[in-house]
């Protein structure tokens, strides 16, 4: 036994005079503790007491076996155990013990080779390379092979084995274990750094961080006060930590990727986590205003939504709820409705079912841009949240989707028949891919009189966790019924109906690249027609070796548009699948472009193979190269330097033309690591030649701007 100041964490012991123990009790409350003599966990026992414990049995010594000895009358002898003891099962409880070892309060040799400097001591074991103008307070140990650089300030740490510490750290109050590496300008106080851990430059740890093993932490990262990082993570540059990173194995600088939050279910997007981004959203809106707020049919979008929910109602934000909803019906409501304010979406990921994405939409129904998201993100890391009085605490109002079904089946077909749309003697087939869109889609192709056969009209949450699957299942069904029948056309909606795929009369799929050639060659005879010119906006990597007569198209940036500037354009695609029709919405919907595509494929009495045959055949590929943030900047700089003497761009990362129609485009991704690079070429030869030059400079850039050193 020993005396402790608090016994509520071990178990409590009473002694007679001849040391037989009378009583004693695990763990008690306040109410409980009737000494301050408590077990240290130090045992001697008689080899047959090990007969009283049952085998295969979760079986704990002073919970269990004790008590059951005391109770057949076996002896317990206590001995009061004098000097210092200390139970290390917790992290404050480890750091106690090194402050007491480097205080004194313990008299423990600690060997090494001592070096005295005023007022302090380091002990070095052998193979040690510390600067001289290494400055020293305290006591400071220091194992074998340790490089400590110059400039370095070190106050009470410890060091263990093959451990470096780049040029002007300040390290106090630490322990560092086995093979650690710290890069330049790191400050610690207070932290326990675990073995084979890696930290870049300009870190910082406030007191109580602990870094388990394996960890590759980036450069710039801030960590705040009492942190805790599980083993293996990766922590990207420029991230700040302000909760432990427990799940998952990669923690991200940002939250938002375009306006929207993507993360493993339950793991990187826990019902904690999403409850905090809605306070912080809901810290950015005026109190009182009204968000609308939806969800898919998945398990975890509607686990998620209802902790996001919370967060907006403590915020003073009142919210409409349409549980389970399309997206592009939820988005129609939101622009067409002044007393919404913003719309937040949930749904599962496409091609990963165990990952959710969230989607913030503004009051015109787009994506929330870069400089709101950068304001939400602050108020998250910074925990900068609005907590208002219980009488502003926001509202729940849950609406019913007749309403916003009729609207917006009303205003696509109204549209439409405007145009004096005729599906005469033609059929499609369509596959709804179990989401929500079958709840109203066939109902409006009802309503137009057009002939289809659909596939896969139910929901089915099960079927959609392998798309990858279902897709291939459906082109091969569809293509074989097109054929069968000799339909038209074939549409696949694909969930959260923003996505379409296009099967044409041959019942062959259409490439993406096809696919947006086909729809501009209809929405170029669509022109032609009117006597007019349609106007189009591609992002900067979409292919542009076809030229129309009666399109004005527009290459940029495909990102923070507002409805006004979308408004001037007639169609905006993504090359991706996305088709964005300005004439219904300025959002992506793939019914409507389902429907504008068969429109126009009927007025011009046209077939999709035979547009497709007309397309002049060239190259064009994209790819991703791996490159860390760190190597993103220097990628491009050296892709500049290549394009001296050459004619290029950098409206949106590094175009250069090698040729009229052959060009290379770079652009890093903002989210993750790696390059996007995009060759076009007008045949397949010229396009494969470019395509290993590049990959092969590429690879060299990367091996000569690859980090010597710490330094």
């Amino acid at each position: 036994m020993t005396s402790v100041d608090n016994p509520l964490e071990f178990g409590v012991v009473i002694a007679n005079e001849e040391g037989r123990i009378e009583k004693f009790l695990e763990k008690p409350s306040w109410g409980e503790v009737f000494s301050d003599t408590i077990n240290t966990g130090i045992y001697i026992i008689e080899p047959e007491i090990l007969d009283y414990i049952p085998k295969n049995e979760n079986f704990d010594f002073a919970k269990d076996l004790f008590p059951m000895l005391m109770n057949k009358g076996i002896e317990l002898i206590a001995g009061y155990a004098e000097g210092y003891w200390r139970d290390v099962g917790n992290p404050e409880s480890y750091r106690d013990v090194y402050e007491d070892i480097l205080s004194k309060k313990i008299n423990l040799s600690l060997g090494g080779e001592p070096h005295k400097y005023p007022e302090s001591i380091s002990l070095s074991e052998e193979d040690t390379a510390i600067d001289k103008s290494v400055e020293i307070v305290g006591i400071v140990v220091v194992g074998k092979n340790v490089t400590i650089k110059k400039g370095v300030k070190l106050s009470n740490v410890v060091i263990g084995n093959n451990v470096t510490i780049a040029q002007n750290s300040k390290i106090k109050n630490t322990v560092i274990w086995n093979d650690v590496i710290i890069g330049k300008n790191a400050k610690m106080d207070g932290c326990i750094i675990c073995n084979d851990n890696h930290i870049g430059k300009n870190f910082a740890a406030k007191a109580g961080m602990i870094l388990a093993e394996g960890c590759d932490i980036g450069e710039l990262v801030s960590i705040e006060k009492d942190i805790t990082i599980w083993p293996d993570k990766v922590i990207e540059d420029a991230s700040i930590i302000s909760h432990s990173v427990i799940l998952g194995s990669k923690y991200k600088n940002s939250i938002f990727e375009n306006g929207m939050v993507i993360g493993k279910s339950n793991v990187e997007l826990s019902c904690e986590m999403v409850t905090k981004l809605a306070e912080a959203f809901g810290a950015q809106l005026p109190v009182g205003s009204t968000v609308l707020v939806s969800r898919d049919n998945d398990k975890s979008s509607r686990m998620l939504k209802r902790a996001f929910l919370g967060g907006l109602l403590s915020s003073g934000i009142n919210i409409v709820d349409y549980n389970a909803i399309p997206t592009e019906i939820m988005r129609c409501s939101l622009s067409s409705i002044d007393e919404y304010c913003a719309g937040v979406y949930f749904h599962q990921k496409i091609d990963d079912p165990t990952s959710t994405v969230i989607t913030f939409y503004n009051h015109e129904a787009l994506r929330i841009n870069s400089d709101m998201a950068k304001k939400i993100e602050k108020a998250f890391f910074k925990e900068i949240f609005r907590r208002v009085d219980y009488e502003r605490i926001g509202q729940i109002i849950e609406l019913d989707h007749k309403k916003e079904y009729g609207q917006y089946k009303k205003e696509m077909e109204e549209l439409l028949q405007s145009h004096m749309f005729k599906c005469i003697d033609c059929r499609i087939a369509v596959d709804m891919m179990h989401e929500m869109a079958s709840d109203v889609f066939p109902d409006i192709l009802n309503d137009l009189g057009i002939d289809h056969i659909l596939f896969n009209a139910y929901r089915d949450e099960q079927k959609l966790f392998n798309i990858k699957a279902l897709s291939k299942r459906s082109y091969e069904d569809m293509g074989s019924v097109i054929r069968a029948l000799k339909l038209n056309a074939g549409f696949m909606i694909y969930p959260h109906g923003q996505r379409l795929e296009i099967i044409c009369d041959e019942g062959i799929p259409l490439t993406k690249q096809s696919a947006l050639y086909v729809v501009m060659t209809l929405l170029n005879m669509e022109a032609k027609a009117l006597g007019t010119t349609k106007r189009v906006f591609l992002p900067s990597w979409a292919a542009d070796i076809i030229y129309f007569d009666h399109l004005e198209t527009e290459r940029g940036q495909y990102s923070n548009f507002k409805t006004a500037q979308m408004k001037k354009y007639d169609l905006i695609a993504t090359g991706e699948g996305n088709f964005t029709f300005t004439e219904f919405a300025t959002h992506r919907d793939s019914m409507y472009a389902t429907l504008k595509i068969l429109e126009m494929m009927v007025h011009h009495r046209v077939k999709l193979s035979k547009l497709i045959d007309a397309l002049p055949k060239f190259f064009y590929r994209s790819f991703q190269i791996p490159s860390s943030q760190a190597m993103k900047g220097k990628m491009m700089r050296m892709l500049l330097d290549d394009a001296k003497g050459k004619e290029f761009s950098t409206l949106d990362g590094v175009k250069i033309w090698l040729d009229k129609n052959d060009w290379i485009l770079m652009i890093p991704d903002q989210y993750s690591d790696h390059l996007n690079l995009y060759i076009q070429a007008e045949n397949d030869e010229k396009g494969q030649v470019i395509h290993q030059c590049y990959t092969s400079k590429i690879e060299g850039w990367m091996k000569l701007n690859q980090p010597r050193n710490l330094e």
